[in-house]
């Protein structure tokens, strides 16, 4: 289980490794975002300076902004040790790292504002 912490907005966000392709655990911390459906979001320069190869054609999907354009990366994230290999969204710009809800059907999530409490596991 990985303690996470509240900005000052209320936003959840946990500390989570991102696997580079000669096998550094680079630190982030991440924006759980509950409207995001994927695995993860990274910025296409970050995701290319991992060594995370791109696996296609760019994708046009609908975001809270609009419609943006990804490309689709597989990256490895590093929760608690353990390896989870997922489908990656490179976008432009993007300033937060962000997890998506599928991580909620392999992680519990706790939220406790009042007792500031935040856990993924």
């Amino acid at each position: 289980m990985i303690q996470g912490e509240f900005n000052s907005r209320g936003e959840l966000f946990f500390e989570v490794g991102l696997l580079s392709a000669d096998g550094e655990i680079i630190l982030v911390m991440a924006l759980l975002d509950t409207g995001f459906t994927g695995w993860l979001a990274i910025d296409s320069q970050d995701a290319d300076s991992l060594g995370w190869v791109c696996d296609n054609e760019p994708q046009d999907m609908q975001t809270a902004q609009g419609e943006a354009r990804f490309n689709l990366y597989e990256g490895t994230v590093v929760i608690e040790g353990e390896e989870f290999t997922v489908e990656v969204l490179g976008g432009n710009e993007l300033v937060n790292v962000l997890l998506g809800v599928l991580w909620l059907r392999t992680k519990r999530l706790v939220v406790d504002f009042l007792g500031g409490m935040l856990t993924l596991g």
